[in-house]
């Protein structure tokens, strides 16, 4: 018999917590509603991930030579 408690994590949409295990497929989220909502969320550029803006210049000019 373990004693092992179960590891949870907060869904990274509405906080709730969530089993990081097989029980949970969608997860870190808690369920798919919340999963689509945040890809939404990416795919309209609501969320970014930072970084240094210095490269942008550097590195379109490779994108119009393809």
């Amino acid at each position: 018999m373990s004693d092992k408690k179960p590891l949870l994590v907060k869904c990274p949409r509405c906080g709730a917590e969530v089993v990081w295990g097989e029980q949970s497929p969608h997860r870190p989220f808690c369920s798919e509603r919340c999963r689509n909502q945040d890809f939404i969320g990416w795919a309209k550029e609501e969320h970014r991930i930072g970084g240094d803006t210095s490269y942008d210049d550097l590195l379109s000019d490779d994108l119009s030579k393809q």
